[in-house]
Parts: structure tokens; sequence; C-alpha cells
């Protein structure tokens, strides 16, 4: 019996490490795309700083990126070693 548990609980935490990654990459999408909206608007209201927003949203857009990439990872190790 007790093999059967611990088989269980390894496919119990394999299944959530996925699903956490799935979750950090949604929400990295989810806030990119805010970036970019906000972005947008912003050029719109106020068109001859196009080029510092851009910039910006550029380099805000990376540090999103990159923790979510952490996320990704966590999640997908999670899965791996389990």
């Amino acid at each position: 019996m007790s093999l059967l548990n611990t088989v269980m609980l390894a496919a119990e935490s394999a299944g959530l490490g996925a699903i956490g990654a799935g979750i950090a990459a949604l929400a990295a999408g989810v806030g990119i795309g805010q970036i970019g909206k906000g972005a947008v608007e912003s050029i719109a209201r106020q068109p001859e700083a196009a080029g510092d927003i851009r910039s910006n949203m550029i380099l805000t857009a990376a540090f999103v990126e990159g923790v979510a990439l952490f996320g990704v990872i966590a999640g997908l190790l999670a899965v791996v070693l389990k």
C-alpha cells in the first residue's frame, strides 16, 4: 500500500507543477498584453513621447518575461524531479 501512496503523491505533485507552469505562462501573457495596451494608449495621447514610451514598454515586458521564465522552469522542474 505504501508504494501506491508514493506513486499517487508523485503524480499529484507533478500535476501541480505542470499547472503552475501553465499559470505562470498565462499570467505573463496577460501582463505583457496590459503593458502593450497601456503603451499604445499613452502613445495615442502623447505621440511625441513615443520613443521613450516604447523603450520603457520593451524593458518592462522583458522583466515580466524573465520572471515568467523562472516560474515555468520551477514548475517543469517539479514535474521532472518528482
